[in-house]
């Protein structure tokens, strides 16, 4: 049990870091368009206002898809599952807490699992709010 927690910790710890550096990366991005959008360059309101708001959300994508294929790679160099597509596919509906029974799962890996469910959540959760900011902000203007 106590490696099992270790390795949840370290995959919590590295996915936390690569998603804050990925907000951070976004939000650099949405200032630079705002700088623009006040210049007076750019009318929020826009194709290009939709194409800003598609590439965050693509990037949000993105850094969850990177998550979810690390705890993959995990799942796959340690035996926990049999092949990377089915690790890739249990990774992604664990981190996204969709429910998946754990069926095939080495016995060793169950709380690792559970773990990914939480962190998953937590990460998403601060997407959403993180979004809803950014979108909130683009209308008061």
């Amino acid at each position: 049990m106590i490696a099992q927690l270790a390795i949840a910790t370290a995959m919590v710890l590295l996915t936390v870091a690569i998603h804050g550096a990925g907000i951070i990366v976004l939000v650099r991005l949405m200032r630079l368009e705002a700088a623009e959008e006040r210049a007076g360059h750019v009318v929020h309101a826009s194709w290009r206002g939709f194409a800003v708001t598609l590439a965050l959300v693509l990037g949000l994508f993105l850094l969850h898809g990177l998550e979810i294929w690390l705890y993959a790679a995990l799942y796959e160099l340690g035996g926990a599952l049999g092949g990377l597509e089915h690790a890739v596919y249990f990774s992604t509906i664990t981190y996204a807490t969709i429910g998946y029974d754990d069926q095939g799962l080495d016995i060793a890996w169950r709380l690792v699992a559970a773990i990914e469910g939480i962190n998953g959540i937590i990460l998403l959760g601060w997407s959403t709010a993180f979004f809803v900011t950014v979108v909130s902000r683009l209308g008061r203007r």
